[in-house]
C-alpha cells in the first residue's frame, strides 16, 4: 500500500490558554486521557517535549542518557538559542517505562530501528500508533511491524542541537518551526491527538505526497548534514564557501535526478518550490540555483548536523539513513550518485577515526 496523505484537513487550533488546575489533564477545556511519550528525546525531542508541556499535555520524554534524564527530571527542559524557555516535564529512562502509550514519537537515530520498534510495539496500547520523526524513509520498516494503519511519518523542518544534560539549543528561526504530517491512512483520534500536539511547536502540513515530502527533506539533510560532518561546520559556513556550496548544489541535484528517475515529486519547503528552484540542466540555471542556496538556507544557517556530533562524543551516525538512502534509491533508479557515495565513503573514515572533520576535507570530496 501506498504512504500517501488523504484531502483532509485539520484547522489550527484557537489562540487561547490550556484550562489550568486539572494536572495537565485538561486542554481547551477537554478531558485528555491519552498517554503520549517522545522516545528517544534528545536535541529535537527536548524541544518538541517542551512546546507540547507549556501548552498543557502530559508527556512523557524518554532517553537512554540517564544524566540527561536526571536533568530534565531536576531542572526541566531548557531551550535556548532562538527561542528561551525553561518548562517542567516527566522524563524517564527505557528501563523505567510501565504500561502501554497511544502515541509514541519516535525520534531515536536509525542505526537499530528493527529492534526499537520492536521493543516499542510491546508498549503500545492495542490501538497506540507511532509516528516517526526520523530522518530517510523509515516508515515502510515501521509498517512491517506495527502495521500500517498505525504507523505515521512526519518530517521536521528545523534543527536543534543539545547543549548539556537537560537542555537543547534550537538552531532554526521561530518563523522555521513546522512540521509535514503523512501516512498510510489519514484519519481518527490518534492522527487528529497528533496533529494537535505537533501544533503547539508550529504550522502542520498535511501532504497529499507524504513520500515527495520526506525526499525535499532528504534532499537538504544529504546535502547540508552530509558536508557539516565532513567538513565540522554549520549549514551557514557551507552557504558561505564557494566550493561546499558548490558541493552541496551537486548532492541536491543527484538527489532530484534520482526522484525524477522513479517517478517521485519532491513536495515545496516552506512554501518554495525546491526542484524549480535548483534544478538545471544548463549554466544559466546551474549559476541562478547556486546562488540561491543561502537565502534559502537563512533560516537555518546555525544548524550543526547531529551526525557530526555523534561522532564527536564517539557514537555511530546515521549515514546509512540519510546519503545512504539516496545512495540505494540512485542504484535502484540506475541514476549514479558520486557525491553522495563519497560523503558516505569520507564520514566512514570519520567515524572510524583515519580522518578528522574540517575544511581540509574539501579537497577530498573533490578529487574523484
Amino acid at each position: 500500500m501506498t504512504f500517501f496523505m488523504l484531502s483532509y484537513k485539520i484547522m489550527p487550533l484557537p489562540h487561547c490558554k490550556p484550562a489550568i488546575g486539572l494536572t495537565g489533564i485538561n486542554f481547551y477545556g477537554i478531558l485528555f486521557s491519552m498517554r503520549i511519550a517522545i522516545y528517544g528525546a534528545g536535541s529535537l525531542g527536548t524541544a518538541l517535549g517542551a512546546y507540547i508541556a507549556k501548552a498543557g499535555y502530559p508527556i512523557e520524554l524518554i532517553n537512554r542518557n540517564a544524566a540527561h534524564v536526571a536533568a530534565l527530571k531536576e531542572k526541566g527542559a531548557r531551550v535556548t538559542g532562538t527561542v528561551e524557555m525553561t518548562v517542567k516535564v516527566n522524563a524517564l529512562t527505557p528501563d523505567e517505562m510501565s504500561g502501554v502509550y497511544d502515541v509514541v514519537f519516535l525520534m531515536t537515530k536509525q542505526l537499530d530501528n528493527v529492534n526499537v520498534v520492536r521493543f516499542l510495539a510491546g508498549y503500545l496500547a492495542p490501538d497506540g500508533v507511532i509516528c516517526t520523526m526520523q530522518n530517510g524513509l523509515p516508515e515502510p520498516l515501521i509498517a512491517e511491524i506495527v502495521g500500517e494503519e498505525r504507523t505515521f511519518g512526519c518530517a521536521i523542518g528545523w534543527g536543534a542541537t543539545m547543549n548539556g544534560a537537560g537542555a537543547t539549543e534550537l538552531t532554526s528561526e521561530p518563523s522555521a518551526l513546522c512540521f509535514s504530517l503523512g501516512g498510510y491512512k489519514l484519519s481518527g483520534e490518534k492522527f487528529d491527538m497528533i496533529v494537535r500536539l505537533l501544533q503547539t511547536m508550529g504550522p502542520v502540513q498535511i501532504e497529499r505526497n507524504f513520500i515527495g515530502a520526506r525526499w525535499s527533506k532528504l534532499l537538504i539533510n544529504s546535502a547540508f548534514s552530509g558536508l557539516s560532518t565532513v567538513l565540522g561546520c554549520t549549514f551557514g559556513e557551507i552557504c558561505d564557501n564557494k566550493k561546499s556550496r558548490a558541493y552541496a548544489q551537486a548532492v541536491m541535484k543527484e538527489c532530484i535526478d534520482v526522484c525524477a528517475a522513479l517517478r517521485i515529486r519532491p513536495e515545496p519547503v516552506q512554501g518554495k518550490d525546491i526542484v524549480k528552484l535548483l534544478d538545471y540542466h544548463g549554466p544559466v540555471k546551474k549559476w541562478i540555483s547556486r546562488m540561491i542556496i543561502p537565502i534559502a538556507m537563512k533560516k537555518h544557517r546555525r544548524i550543526r548536523a547531529s551526525m557530526l556530533t555523534d561522532i564527536e562524543n564517539g557514537k555511530r551516525c546515521e549515514i546509512e539513513a540519510i546519503n545512504g538512502a539516496v545512495a540505494a534509491a540512485g542504484c535502484k533508479a540506475g541514476v549514479p550518485t558520486p557525491r553522495n557515495d563519497r560523503i558516505i565513503e569520507l564520514i566512514r573514515k570519520i567515524e572510524a577515526g583515519e580522518l578528522k572533520p574540517g575544511f581540509e576535507n574539501l579537497k577530498r570530496l573533490n578529487d574523484r
